[in-house]
């Protein structure tokens, strides 16, 4: 095809020189297709007017032609219900190709605007079928690559047998070849046909209307005076007017009956809408919000299932509050042994004990104490308890229309309700099926006392310079709120918090709990790290009885003592009467509750005996209560997000709440969940001896020695570093100390933990918080007095599992320290108090261990209150006692030559060299007495006698000759 430029003249591209020619595609042969569009209804379809509603109308697309439904006025989920017919389309190629493969149809969704154009609300792409009759399929519609509703429609193409002749409205029938046109509900409408339109039957829609929540203003006004008004499959029903939403926001008629014709497949049923309409003066009643429940499978009940499950009895208003006719009233005894509490037992070893972690328990788990759930999720995702949402689910309320395309309508409020679904016969005459909402509790306004326990928090995002935060914890409900900013912890991204909050709240009112984590800034505002919100509400109402976990016995005293209102036999009894159960029987050992016998034999065989226990009745009652699936004793885990980030995980908190209502009286004493505190505990090591110790050094003679000392610390107390005196010229590797270290140290004894505050850096505003086991280093060393110190070896030892000592300083080898060894050759110092014997220094040497000395040491652990009473100083000063220290019996030859001459000739040279001296002397006197006597000999007269000899010689000689 010619493209036409401005002045009408044709334009064709160049290419070479020569105009390119026309592409174009001939087939020798065409079919003429006849399209139904069979048009149902669409749901969750993006609001565009202002009232929160939208009139949507669907254009449907196929090749060259396109047809549009009717207009259906406010709503977001609209019913067409109609069949959109192209009589004649032409499609060219081979039938088998298109059969495989047929073109696209496309459906397009708009909003119906009065004044101004129409706007567009999404798209959808779909399939024709050449099957006859085909099954109506959800589609996705599509705007902006986000999902903005679904598209209940099926589209029949059929091939037409001969050329089709014109069309002429109200002559349909010429058509032989095609089925039978729909009927119609208006001139040109045409209905979805029976046999592709779902199949309805007579439903029962009861709605619980418990009241609404968070209502937020509409046009600068609150809203007061809210009613309810559902609609479904056609069908509405409006509740009764809340008077005054701020005294009580219930209904006062909170079960509504509606009839419709459903589905009977799910698959094909409508949403249920529901609107919030506010009765305003002169008239006025605008929608104020509006909500569509999508999916009605959770719904669906079986109307008869609760009447096999128990008798038909119902009492209407079963509150929480205890009835002096029902309940039985039982006194708590004292324990039948005197209590006599460990000393490091406490909540954080059940806690431990329950999460795996031994080592920090202690022996909790050898008395047979309690041990509670932890959740990796929010109580309310635990699928066991129907994620609490049994009694009424919680339904977000929208309004306005979405400015764009990745904005969702704002929220503003909740509707608090359920429904329950289910079939009614066909034949009016047969009685239908019992409603199914009774036994409601009561309406009214609840005080209630909160407790909160905040456990600790981890995986936290860091918000500060040094890839940490300072996390302390705010907590609110309602308009009450309580900040813990005093309280933070420096310099951490697993905070313990260990804190338990008490809070008043009135439900409905105040249902909402909002845990807030925040950052403490010293110079700027102190940001946000996440929230988590917990609709008390629902755990209030809840079946499963979430208010107050149930534990695994039943204590009046001790780390587990009761602390729900009621005790196990009264809500024993309630449960029984919210559920329409016969009433529990107790006989002298047993209960019968449901059928089911439960034996204290049995039920208590094999476990240790618990001073802490209570009645018999009251553990039998606990025993049946916890056999019914409700909520145990637990700890949950809540994930924490951020506004500026609402998709992101923060972190995570892990926390409980105890929910007690005022009408049933004081609640038991709450749990202690206060963190650990470190004890003050002081280390005694005392230096004996060494022995055996490399020789270093070599004397001023050519002698091997050593001068040695010893130095000790506490891993993470290494500012404290202390060392003994030098003990020199040791030429056999013994040493001599007497030496006293003492080592204080925070240490946490149900952890086997030591407890370490310290700033990281000197410009550092708080200590960091660390805990380490508790290690021990002593090390050898060769003194030097013009180099560096020469490292001998060393032994670091874990107090909790140091290795016993030998007796002897000949027993003493490297297997001592041989972690492979049985656990029966290590011992624990805090049990045993005090440890004395030789242990044995390593050295490397070829990248293999080798014994560099043997150190002869007590070790003493002493409380703060025992080191007062029993002093002792350092090294072998005042006071010198517990036991006092002599100084050390070393050799003579022990001492520093240079500061020593006397010593020094006495006992480096004089023992060395002795004979050599000896000799000397004895060489010098007979060279001095030899000198002297040459010196005093007469050497003239000598030389004048042999002068007169050699004359007389040399005369005879002469006359000779």
């Amino acid at each position: 095809t010619d493209d036409k430029s401005d002045d009408g003249k044709s334009i064709s591209t160049l290419s070479f020189g020569v105009n390119r020619p026309t592409i174009s595609c001939i087939f020798d042969y065409g079919n003429r297709y006849h399209l139904r569009c069979y048009m149902y209804q669409a749901r969750d379809l993006i609001a565009m007017d202002k009232d929160s509603f939208s009139d949507p109308y669907a254009i449907v697309s196929f090749l060259h032609q396109s047809q549009k439904t009717v207009v259906i006025k406010n709503t977001l989920n609209p019913t067409w219900d109609q069949t959109l017919i192209f009589y004649e389309i032409e499609i060219f190629g081979d039938p088998q190709n298109v059969s495989d493969s047929p073109p696209n149809i496309v459906v397009e969704i708009y909003d119906h605007d009065t004044y101004g154009a129409d706007e567009f609300m999404g798209r959808c792409i779909c399939k024709p079928s050449l099957v006859r009759s085909p099954r109506l399929s959800w589609h996705p519609v599509i705007k902006a690559n986000r999902n903005v509703g679904e598209l209940l429609a099926a589209f029949e193409l059929i091939q037409r047998e001969k050329p089709a002749v014109h069309h002429i409205p109200g002559f349909e029938s010429a058509d032989a070849d095609l089925p039978y046109p729909p009927p119609q509900r208006e001139p040109n409408i045409y209905m979805v046909p029976q046999g592709i339109k779902p199949v309805l039957q007579r439903t029962a829609i009861e709605i619980l209307a418990w009241g609404l929540r968070n209502l937020k203003s509409y046009q600068l006004a609150s809203v007061t005076s809210p009613s309810l008004l559902v609609e479904c499959g056609g069908q509405l029903v409006q509740s009764c007017v809340i008077k005054n939403v701020k005294k009580n926001p219930n209904f006062d008629v909170c079960v509504l009956f509606m009839e419709v014709r459903l589905p009977k497949e799910s698959l094909y049923s409508p949403p249920i809408i529901v609107k919030i309409i506010d009765n305003r003066p002169f008239g006025r009643r605008p929608v104020v919000g509006q909500c569509t429940i999508r999916s009605l499978e959770d719904f669906y009940c079986d109307p008869y299932r609760e009447e096999m499950d128990g008798p038909q009895e119902h009492s209407d208003d079963v509150s929480l509050t205890p009835r002096d006719d029902v309940l039985i009233d039982i006194d708590d005894k004292e324990p039948l042994i005197p209590v006599q509490e460990e000393e490091f037992i406490d909540w954080w070893s059940k806690f431990y004990a329950s999460t795996g972690e031994r080592e920090k328990c202690g022996c909790y788990l050898e008395k047979g104490f309690d041990t509670l759930k932890v959740y990796e999720t929010e109580l309310e995702n635990v699928e066991d308890f129907e994620h609490l949402s049994d009694f009424c689910h919680t339904f977000k309320l929208y309004r306005g229309r979405s400015q764009d395309s990745n904005d969702d309508p704002s929220v503003v409020g909740e509707f608090k309700g359920s429904f329950k679904i289910y079939p009614l016969p066909d034949d009016p005459r047969v009685p239908v099926p019992p409603r199914q909402f009774h036994q409601l509790p009561a309406r009214g306004p609840q005080e209630c006392l909160v407790r909160v326990y905040i456990i600790r928090a981890f995986d936290l995002q860091p918000k500060d310079t040094n890839g940490k935060c300072d996390p302390y914890v705010k907590i609110s409900v309602g308009k009450k709120s309580i900040n813990d900013q005093e309280n933070y912890l420096p310099c951490t991204l697993e905070p313990v918090f260990g804190k338990m909050f008490e809070l008043n709240c009135t439900l409905p009112l105040e249902k909402d709990l909002k845990i807030t984590l925040y950052d403490y800034d010293l110079l700027s505002k102190d940001e946000k790290i996440g929230e988590t919100v917990i609709d008390l509400e629902n755990r209030f109402l809840s079946k499963y009885g979430a208010r107050c976990g149930l534990p695994q016995t039943y204590c009046i005293s001790g780390p587990n003592q009761w602390r729900d209102q009621l005790r196990p036999s009264q809500l024993l009894h309630l449960f029984s009467l919210q559920h329409n159960y016969k009433a529990p029987t107790y006989k002298s050992d047993r209960v019968i509750f449901r059928e089911q016998e439960y034996i204290l034999s049995e039920l208590e065989d094999g476990k240790p005996l618990n001073p802490h226990l209570g009645p018999a009745e009251e553990r039998l009652a606990l025993y049946a209560l916890r056999k019914q699936g409700l909520v145990p004793e637990h700890v949950e885990t809540r994930r924490l997000y951020s506004p500026l980030q609402p998709e992101i995980e923060q972190g995570k908190l892990q926390m409980w709440v105890d929910l007690f209502p005022k009408s049933l009286g004081q609640p038991g004493p709450p749990f202690n969940i206060t963190p650990r505190k470190a004890k003050r505990f002081f280390l005694r090591c005392i230096i004996w001896n060494t022995k055996d110790v490399i020789l270093d050094d070599l004397s001023i003679t050519g002698e091997k020695m050593s001068d040695i000392y010893v130095k000790g610390w506490l891993v993470g107390h290494e500012e404290n570093k202390q060392k003994t005196d030098v003990h020199y010229r040791s030429m056999g590797g013994e040493g001599n100390f007497n030496w006293r270290f003492i080592f204080p140290f925070d240490y946490l004894p149900a952890e086997q933990m030591c407890y370490i505050a310290k700033k990281e850096h000197f410009w550092s505003l708080d200590k960091t918080e660390n805990k380490i086991p508790p290690q021990l280093i002593f090390q050898i060393w060769d003194n030097d007095k013009f180099s560096f110190d020469d490292y001998l070896g060393s032994i670091q030892m874990d107090l909790n599992r140091m290795p016993k000592p030998a007796k002897t300083a000949e027993k003493c080898s490297l297997e001592l320290v041989d972690e492979t060894l049985s656990s029966g050759r290590f011992v624990s110092l805090f049990e045993q108090k005090t440890v004395k014997g030789w242990w044995p220094c390593v050295a490397e040497q070829d990248q293999k261990k080798i014994l560099a000395g043997k150190l002869e040491m007590t070790l003493e652990i002493v409380a703060e209150q025992e080191h007062e009473e029993r002093p002792a100083g350092v090294g072998r000063d005042e006071p010198n006692m517990n036991p006092k220290l002599e100084d050390p019996k070393r050799p003579e030859t022990s001492f520093l030559w240079f500061t020593s001459p006397y010593k020094t000739l006495k006992y480096i040279l004089w023992r060395r060299y002795k004979w050599v001296v000896i000799l000397a002397i004895v060489l010098f006197i007979l060279l001095l007495f030899l000198g002297i006597f040459i010196y005093a000999f007469p050497f003239r007269g000598v030389w004048a006698a042999l002068s007169l000899v050699i004359k007389a010689w040399s005369t005879l000689y002469q006359c000779n000759v």
